[in-house]
C-alpha cells in the first residue's frame, strides 16, 4: 500500500530553531516577579546532619528566604513514582554525596549561588555503600533502615532448570559488571514552579507530565485539578528526565512564598540527579550437544542508589526479559533492586537491559569458541521464529529475526577474511514496550481544512510531533503542513501514561489514528444531516465527502453545517494496551523492540588502543514513519552506546563515596574523534506491528547491544574476553598482558 505522507521524510518540528540556538528552553522561560532557588548540596556521601546555620546567610542582600530539612513541616513531605521515599530536603541524614541539604530563595540567580557560601553545615559522616559487594554486607548498616539493602526482590522463570542442568551437554557460568552511566543531556536541570488558582502549575522539561503531576499532588497533599504540568521542549533526556526531580521542592518554595519560584542548576549538578543503574550480572547458561540453549540461571543485582525512583520498575522490567531473545526452555531469574549511598538511579536508554544484553551476549561469543563454532551461526540457532514462545504467557515472537541477522550480517560483511588485529561481532539487542498503558488524543479539524492534533506526549528528540502530524494529515488526507501539533500540557491534553520505552509510535499514535477515525464519522454524520441521506451512503476520499452527488471539501461541510460561526469537528481516540490478570508485570507485552548491532574494531596489541572501524544495525520496525528521523534515531542510538561501551563511567572514591568525576570535564563522552569510520543500517519493513500502519517502536535498542558488540569484536581480534565495561584501552592493555603471561607459563 502506497503512503503519501507515511514514510517520507517530511523535517523535523522546530529543528531550525534548535539548530540555529532559537528555541527557547526552561532554562530561558521567566515569569514576572519570580525568583531564584539554588541547592546546596552535602559533601558527604552518608552522614547525620547535626547543624545547618543559616543567620549570615539570611543577612545578604537580596536573599528572600532559606529554607532547610528543619524547617519543613513533619512529617517531611515526600515524592516518587515508585514509592514515596524521597524527601524535599535531607530530612536529618544524607544518603548520598550531592543530596540537597538546603535551598537558597533570592532574588537573582547570582544572589543565590554567592549565598550558598556562607551557609555552615555540621555532619558526622557515617560508612557508606557504593558497590554492591558493599551494599550486600551485612556488616554495614542498610542506607534506608530495615534488614538489608535489597528494596525489592523480583523473581520470574519457567521449567525444571535442576533436572536441565544435569542433562546438559556444557554448562557456562559467569559474572558480568556493567557501571553507573550518566544522561548527559546538554540541557541542563531546570524548572520554575507558580501558584495559580489555589495550587500551581510547573514549567518543566519532564517525559512524562501527568506521572509529575500524580507525584506532585500526592507529595504536597493536592488534587490533580490544582496541579497543572506544562511540558518545555526539551534538551536531552534518554530518560533522564522522565520522573520528578527538584519540580516537588519548586512546587513547595512557590506555594510556602506565594510566588514564582525557578530552580535552574549547572550542568555538575546533573550528575547528582540521574544515572542508569549499575549491575552485576551472574548467569549460567546450559547448551546441548548442538548448542542449542538448555536452560539459564540468572541472578542480576542492580544498585539503584539511595531512593528508589523509577529503579525498581526498570529491575523488574528488565528481570522479566533476563534470558534475552533466545529460546530458553528451562529458566530461573533473580533481579534485584539494591541500595546504595550514591545519586538515585532512573530509567535510561533500554530500561535495564543493557546490563543482561551485556552478559549473555558475551556469554554466547564464549560458548561459541567452545563449540568450534561461528558466533553468527549459535545465534542463529537459537533465535526463535516468527510465531514461537519467547517468554510463556506473553506475546509470541513478533517479527522475522532470521531476517533482521541476515541482514546484519550482510551489512559487517561476515566471513570476510580479516587482517591480524582486526576483529567482528554481532549482538542481539532487545526489550519490550510498556504493558498495560494508556494514551488519549484530541483531534480538531477546523474550519478551514487545517487540523490540530492535541496529545500529552513529550517531544524529547524522538521526533513524535512530526510523527504524529504525518499520521494526521496520512488519515485525513490533508497536507502535512497543516497539520499542527500541541504537546505536554496536562490543563490541555487528554492523559498519557509516558513517553517512555518507545511506545509513542504505537501507543499515541494509535490515539491520534483512532482519533482521525472519529473524525471521519463525524464528518460522515454530518454529511449525512446536510444532504439528507443515510451515512452509509456517504463517502470521504482523498479529503473529498461525497454525498450522492454532491462533492464537498471539509471546509465546505463545516461551515455549511455550523454557518458564519463556523466550528470545529473534534475526535477522540484511546490506545489502551493488554491488561491480563495476574501478568507479572500488569499486561503482555505490545511489542518487541528488537535489533542488532555489529562492529569492526582494530587493536593495536602494544597500547590497548581499539579503534572502531564500522558500527552496522539492523531493526525489526514493522513500518518507517519517517526515514530521515528514523536514520537519527538508529545512528545516534549507536554512538550513545559506543561512548558507554568504551569510556563512560561515574567513579565513587571507595573511602569516602564522594562522586569523582561529576563534571563534564572528567566524566568522558564521545566526541566526532571517537565516532567509528562508518556508520550503517538496515529498517526492516513487514508492516508486522500493532501501531498505525504496522508500525513497530524504536530508537531505544540501538544503545541496548553495542558493548557486546564491541566487546565481542576485541574478542574475535585478540581472545581476550573482558567481562566488565567500559572497554578502555587500559583495561584491554593489562588484559592483554595477562593473556601473554599466561602463554609464557603454559
Amino acid at each position: 500500500m502506497s503512503h503519501k505522507v507515511i514514510g517520507k521524510s517530511e523535517l523535523r518540528a522546530r529543528v531550525i530553531d534548535k539548530v540555529t540556538g532559537v528555541q527557547k528552553y526552561a532554562h530561558d522561560r521567566k515569569i514576572h516577579g519570580m525568583l531564584y532557588a539554588k541547592l546546596l548540596r552535602s559533601e558527604h556521601a552518608r552522614a547525620k546532619i547535626l547543624s545547618i546555620d543559616v543567620s549570615e546567610t539570611l543577612k545578604l542582600y537580596g536573599v528572600v528566604a532559606v529554607v532547610r530539612g528543619e524547617d519543613i513541616e513533619k512529617p517531611m513531605p515526600r515524592f516518587g513514582s515508585v514509592a514515596q521515599d524521597q524527601p524535599l530536603l535531607a530530612d536529618g541524614e544524607v544518603k548520598y554525596h550531592g543530596e540537597p541539604v538546603a535551598a537558597v530563595v533570592a532574588q537573582t540567580y547570582e544572589i543565590a549561588e554567592a549565598a550558598l557560601k556562607t551557609i555552615k553545615v555540621e555532619y558526622a559522616p557515617q560508612p557508606s555503600v557504593c558497590t554492591v559487594e558493599e551494599a550486600l554486607n551485612q556488616d554495614i548498616p542498610p542506607v534506608n533502615g530495615g534488614e538489608s539493602n535489597v528494596f525489592r526482590q523480583f523473581d520470574f522463570g519457567w521449567g525444571d532448570v535442576e533436572e536441565a542442568e544435569k542433562q546438559s551437554h556444557y554448562v557456562l557460568r559467569d559474572t558480568y559488571c556493567y557501571p553507573m552511566i550518566f544522561h548527559f543531556p546538554i540541557e541542563n536541570y531546570s524548572c520554575l514552579a507558580a501558584p495559580e488558582d489555589g495550587g500551581v502549575v510547573l514549567y518543566s522539561p519532564i517525559q512524562h507530565p501527568h506521572l509529575l503531576r500524580r507525584v506532585v499532588a500526592d507529595c504536597l497533599k493536592l488534587p490533580f485539578s490544582k496541579v497543572r504540568v506544562i511540558g518545555e521542549e526539551i534538551g536531552g533526556a534518554f530518560g533522564g528526565k522522565g520522573y520528578a526531580k527538584a519540580e516537588p521542592l519548586a512546587a513547595y518554595l512557590a506555594l510556602k512564598l506565594r510566588t514564582p519560584v525557578k530552580i535552574a542548576m549547572d550542568m555538575d549538578e546533573g550528575f547528582f540527579m540521574a544515572r542508569r543503574l549499575a549491575a552485576r550480572v551472574d548467569i549460567t547458561t546450559g547448551f546441548d550437544e548442538n548448542a542449542h540453549i538448555t536452560f539459564q540461571n540468572i541472578i542480576a543485582d542492580y544498585l539503584i542508589g539511595a531512593y528508589a525512583d523509577a529503579a525498581p520498575r526498570v529491575v523488574q522490567k528488565a528481570g522479566y526479559l533476563s534470558g534475552g531473545p533466545y529460546r530458553t526452555p528451562h529458566a530461573k531469574m533473580i533481579a534485584r533492586a539494591i541500595h546504595s549511598n550514591t545519586v538515585s538511579s532512573t530509567a535510561f536508554r533500554g530500561f535495564g537491559m543493557p546490563q543482561l544484553v551485556w552478559a549473555f551476549e558475551q556469554q554466547m561469543n564464549q560458548a561459541a569458541l567452545h563449540f568450534g563454532m561461528d558466533t553468527l551461526e549459535i545465534r542463529r540457532r537459537n533465535l526463535p521464529y516468527k510465531g514461537e514462545t519467547l517468554v510463556p504467557g506473553d506475546i509470541p515472537v513478533d517479527g522475522d529475526w532470521h531476517e533482521v541477522l541476515d541482514k546484519a550480517a550482510k551489512l559487517l560483511d561476515w566471513g570476510k577474511k580479516q587482517k591480524p588485529g582486526q576483529g567482528k561481532s554481532l549482538a542481539v539487542g532487545i526489550k519490550t514496550g510498556i504493558p498495560n498503558s494508556t494514551s488519549n488524543a484530541i483531534v480538531k479539524l477546523h474550519s478551514d481544512g487545517s487540523v490540530t492534533v492535541n496529545a500529552a506526549t513529550a517531544e524529547m528528540g524522538q521526533g513524535a510531533r512530526t510523527v504524529f502530524a504525518q499520521i494526521a494529515a496520512e488519515k485525513l488526507c490533508v497536507p502535512y503542513q497543516l497539520v499542527s501539533v500541541i504537546l505536554s500540557d496536562t490543563g490541555a491534553a487528554p492523559y498519557d501514561t509516558s513517553t517512555a520505552g518507545s511506545r509513542s509510535t504505537v501507543s499515541m499514535g494509535t490515539a491520534v489514528e483512532k482519533a482521525c477515525e472519529d473524525v471521519l464519522l463525524q464528518v460522515k454524520e454530518l454529511a449525512a444531516d446536510l444532504a439528507g441521506m443515510d451515512i452509509e451512503s456517504i463517502e470521504v476520499n482523498e479529503g473529498v465527502i461525497r454525498a450522492g452527488e454532491r462533492e464537498m471539501t471539509y471546509s465546505q461541510l463545516v461551515q455549511g453545517t455550523y454557518g458564519p460561526n463556523q466550528g470545529d469537528i473534534v475526535g477522540r481516540g484511546q490506545f489502551r494496551g493488554d491488561n491480563t490478570k495476574g501478568h507479572l508485570l500488569g499486561g503482555m507485552a505490545d511489542f518487541y523492540e528488537f535489533i542488532i548491532v555489529g562492529a569492526a574494531v582494530t587493536v593495536d596489541e602494544k597500547t590497548g588502543k581499539i579503534d572502531v572501524d564500522k558500527l552496522v544495525s539492523a531493526s525489526d520496525i514493522g513500518k518507517v514513519m519517517n526515514h530521515l528521523q528514523a536514520k537519527g534515531q538508529e545512528e545516534g542510538g549507536m554512538i550513545m552506546g559506543l561512548g558507554q561501551a568504551m569510556m563512560e563511567c561515574m567513579r565513587y572514591d571507595p573511602a569516602t563515596g564522594r562522586l569523582l568525576n561529576g563534571n563534564p570535564l572528567d566524566y568522558c563522552v564521545p566526541t566526532a574523534m571517537d565516532i567509528s569510520d562508518e556508520v550503517a543500517g538496515v529498517l526492516i519493513e513487514n508492516a508486522d506491528g500493532p501501531g498505525p500502519f504496522g508500525s513497530k517502536g524504536m530508537g531505544e535498542g540501538p544503545a541496548i547491544p553495542v558493548g557486546p558488540a564491541v566487546g565481542g569484536a576485541v574478542f574475535d581480534a585478540t581472545g581476550v574476553m573482558l567481562r566488565e565495561l567500559p572497554i578502555t584501552s587500559e583495561k584491554l592493555f593489562f588484559a592483554l598482558k595477562d593473556r601473554d603471561k599466561n602463554k609464557s607459563v603454559s
